[in-house]
């Protein structure tokens, strides 16, 4: 069974086109993005900032949520 794509691209078998190299670089970025996103929330969880803590935790909260607005396609009615 043969895997149809919009627009009717796609690469053969055993090659990859400039797409397929567009998508890859996109995941590596989310993944990427997202390992040093949860690393600096664990950091930034763990570490004390005396009475600024709880505001360097909240822009940290929206940093990260800016981050994944960024990144993701957000015209996908299927991405909240």
């Amino acid at each position: 069974m043969a895997i149809v794509t919009p627009g009717g691209g796609g690469s053969p078998n055993f090659a990859l086109v400039k797409d397929d190299f567009i998508k890859l670089g996109k995941g590596l970025l989310i993944a990427c993005t997202g390992a040093a996103l949860t690393y600096g929330s664990e950091w930034v969880a763990g570490t004390s900032f005396g009475i600024w803590t709880p505001m360097i935790v909240a822009a940290w909260s929206v940093v990260a949520n800016m981050a994944r607005k960024f990144i993701v396609d957000t015209n996908d009615p299927a991405v909240p």
